[in-house]
């Protein structure tokens, strides 16, 4: 089991980040339900690297997908800002984030009335201009880029609601890769999804030239995939750094409300966690 997680740890990542990836700032940003509800989210920070993968972790209700949320600009910040490359996503147009942001939702889908080519043109819709925003060559050029990335020429010309979650979750990853964007936001893409789907998800995001940011439930694999995690409990955030440095067992173990015990491996390794009652 040990090599097969090393063969998912993070391998792309250079002295150099990606050209096209993008630096990302969250400043005490906090979300409250609309007319002076429950606050969801305290106020959170943290300074993500161009090319870098940042895993949120925390248990059901932590405020994960809240998070994400304020990242990919569908809520906007009670307090503080989320800057991309130094511009506050809330001082620009939609259309503008949409050329720097993609998210890739937890549930997709299954009834589309498109073939699995036309949904990920799709992603090319915050670029278009002209007429009625006609789709030209170079459009059509990087849509097939996409499918070629994720393995889907074979599934052009099908609709979407015949093919199994992990091939959904590809064209849907496909669709935001399209976009051209800086910033990838992935809520749980490993959901629902086996084993196999699983690692073929965690190999992508290892590999793709773009700053991330995924919410996981597995530590582990969290771990063996991102440059830095932020830990959340109850929207409030318990650490952010690299896997080692916040998945102690004293963290973990006040996060989840579990017995974290940590299998100690060579320093070269992330450490391997597991749980008790």
């Amino acid at each position: 089991m040990k090599d097969l997680a090393n063969s998912y740890a993070v391998t792309n990542k250079t002295n150099s980040p990606p050209e096209n990836a993008a630096r990302l700032e969250a400043k005490d940003i906090s979300w409250r339900a609309p007319r002076g509800g429950k606050l969801i989210l305290s106020p959170v920070s943290f300074d993500l690297a161009p090319g870098n993968v940042l895993g949120i972790v925390g248990p059901n209700g932590a405020g994960k997908s809240t998070l994400l949320r304020l990242l990919y600009r569908y809520l906007r910040p009670e307090t503080g800002s989320v800057r991309v490359d130094g511009v506050d996503i809330w001082s620009v147009s939609a259309r503008s984030a949409a050329r720097k942001i993609a998210a890739v939702l937890q549930e997709q889908p299954t009834d589309f009335a498109l073939t699995v080519r036309e949904i990920v043109a799709l992603g090319r819709t915050p670029h278009r201009t002209g007429f009625a925003g006609m789709a030209g060559a170079r459009d059509a050029k990087i849509v097939t880029s996409a499918l070629d990335r994720l393995h889907l020429g074979q599934f052009a010309d099908r609709h979407l609601g015949t093919l199994s979650g992990g091939e959904r979750q590809r064209v849907m990853v496909a669709r935001a890769l399209a976009q051209e964007p800086s910033l990838l936001i992935l809520d749980e893409p490993t959901n629902h999804l086996d084993i196999r789907h699983q690692l073929e998800i965690l190999a992508l995001i290892r590999d793709l030239p773009l700053t991330i940011v995924t919410s996981l439930h597995d530590l582990n694999m969290a771990g063996q995939v991102c440059d830095d995690v932020l830990l959340l409990k109850n929207g409030h955030p318990l650490g952010f750094g690299s896997p080692n440095t916040v998945f102690t067992e004293s963290t973990v173990s006040k996060a989840f409300g579990v017995n974290a015990e940590l299998e100690r491996l060579t320093p070269s390794e992330t450490n391997h966690m597991t749980f008790h009652l």
